[in-house]
């Protein structure tokens, strides 16, 4: 696992497969994300090398290399997950992800894809998010619901830092771009335009590397070349 720190104390992983953000303050650490299964002991040992207590888990939305490493992490560290409401039946294991509706240039992306993952083992979730929850840490980070990439996607704003965590809503892989393999490729246009409208200077985001400095400007520029 490379590590790359983005912002101070903010450390951006770079997993197997996947990516996760984890956030330190003094001792204590909040991981956005785990990766697919099996990248648990990777995370583990950066918290001992950071000599930091990972005390949360938020999940960003229920998909296999966001999820996969959720319910090791927990057992390793006793830190809770925390997901949305809509996906955290997925993230429990009660019930499939909803397929995604693919256009024509997602279609073999996806098929190379999604057979190569593991499934995520089934992981507890000891609270469930809504849209406008304040979590205790990054102080004060705001849950917004931004539905479409799957029906219980999340967003996570640090005003005070002006950190944005996008989940897979938006993607930065070669260029900004809406993120793919979308349930409801409308809905996730309007989450996007949500996004935007914050008055963001870091932007993390589920697929591709991390905008640091004035991403909002970005994320706006791309929202308006976006079409159903």
């Amino acid at each position: 696992m490379d590590v790359t720190e983005v912002a101070p104390d903010l450390y951006f992983l770079h997993l197997e497969f996947g990516q996760a953000y984890l956030l330190r303050e003094g001792r204590s650490a909040t991981l956005i994300d785990t990766g697919i299964a099996g990248s648990g002991p990777a995370i583990t040992g950066l918290l001992a090398e950071l000599d930091a207590e990972l005390d949360r888990i938020v999940i960003t939305h229920g998909h296999e290399d966001h999820t996969g490493s959720a319910a090791e992490l927990r057992a390793a560290t006793g830190a809770p997950v925390l997901a949305h409401g809509a996906d955290a039946p997925v993230v429990r294991g009660e019930r499939k992800q909803a397929d995604p509706v693919l256009l024509d240039w997602e279609r073999p992306l996806f098929e190379s894809i999604a057979p190569t993952l593991p499934a995520p083992p089934p992981c507890p979730v000891d609270q469930e998010l809504a849209d406008g929850d304040v979590l205790d840490f990054g102080g004060g980070a705001r849950v917004l619901a931004i539905p479409g990439h799957t029906a219980g996607s999340i967003a996570v704003y640090l005003s005070k830092s002006r950190i944005l965590f996008t989940g897979d809503t938006i993607a930065n892989v070669g260029r900004l771009m809406l993120g793919t393999f979308n349930v409801d490729r409308a809905r996730t246009i309007e989450s996007f335009h949500r996004l935007a409208e914050l008055d963001t200077e870091v932007a993390c985001f589920g697929h591709g590397e991390p905008i640091i400095g004035n991403a909002g400007a970005g994320l706006r520029a791309t929202a308006k070349q976006l079409t159903a």
